[in-house]
């Protein structure tokens, strides 16, 4: 397989994780984007508002309790587009086994990589633990409240995500890459390849920093966010440390895990709000929330 085709299929994958969660996971439109010929018939006598709820500055326990609830109870509440993505990323990480051999020869072969050597996996997570890092410190150095947010969202979402990847390595057992020549070695002692942990948290981080913030700076923010995830999963297969189906099922995993947090983050700001609709003879004043 030659470099750029490699290539070329890596960042196919990376942005049909991204890009795929983004579909299927985006927000619901808000109300003031609706047509003005959509208005609701009026009542006689509208319900008293509701009390506006606290807002989640950064991430209480409260609202982590229960995002912990509903995102491992998530597949509950999907929807056809929700499981067309979760479809899709099935079919993207079968396809990216059929290339499994094939990436490892080459790596193998091109780059001098052993089949042995030490999977360097404190090396790889560090961009990943960097980049956490440096949002938390600057946020605080200019005392940037959506700047902390953006921080614990991306702490949040690689902290969820990786439930899911133990289990699924415990439940799989697949060896690893640098354990064995075959990509089918399932269900095997010591097993823990599928799916790919620093993938997977690099996607998650990488994907929360794509989409949060403004669009001023968009472009940048989606080349580092989304190249974190190709160029960590890309060492991953360099070091001969995961299959190349491990990285993709990561990524997948870890760009639905950040959009469900951002979500649930920016769900107050985006879906929670007052308003004054006109009816006959007055005006009702309405109060929106999601509970999805």
């Amino acid at each position: 397989m030659s470099p750029r085709k490699l290539l070329t299929l890596l960042l196919a994958a990376g942005a049909l994780g991204s890009a795929g969660a983004a579909w299927c996971q985006s927000p619901e439109p808000r109300g003031r984007d609706r047509p003005a010929d959509t208005e609701p018939a009026p009542t006689e006598q509208p319900p008293p508002p509701s009390p506006e709820p606290a807002p989640r500055p950064g991430g209480p326990a409260s609202g982590l309790g229960s995002d912990i609830k509903l995102y491992f109870t998530a597949p509950l509440r999907w929807d056809r587009g929700d499981w067309a993505w979760f479809g899709g990323a099935l079919i993207a990480t079968g396809a990216a086994h059929h290339y499994d051999t094939q990436v490892r020869t080459h790596f193998i072969k091109t780059q001098g990589t052993s089949q042995t050597q030490s999977s360097k996996d404190l090396k790889d997570a560090l961009p990943t633990a960097a980049v956490v890092a440096a949002t938390w410190a600057y946020a605080n150095l200019i005392s940037d409240s959506a700047g902390r947010r953006e921080a614990w969202a991306m702490i949040e979402a690689a902290a969820l995500s990786t439930v899911p990847v133990y289990a699924l390595k415990y439940a799989v057992g697949r060896q690893r890459p640098d354990q064995t020549s075959d990509p089918n070695a399932w269900r095997k002692s010591g097993g823990d390849s599928f799916p790919s942990w620093h993938a997977t948290a690099a996607f998650a981080v990488g994907t929360v920093l794509a989409e949060s913030g403004n669009d001023d700076y968009r472009w940048v923010r989606r080349l580092l966010g989304y190249g974190l995830g190709a160029a960590t999963s890309f060492e991953r297969l360099k070091h001969n440390a995961h299959w190349l189906s491990d990285t993709v099922a990561g990524a997948a995993l870890g760009a639905a895990s950040a959009h469900f947090v951002m979500k649930r983050a920016y769900a107050l700001d985006e879906q929670a709000q007052f308003g004054l609709m006109p009816i006959e003879r007055g005006a009702m004043l309405t109060y929106t929330v999601s509970l999805r």
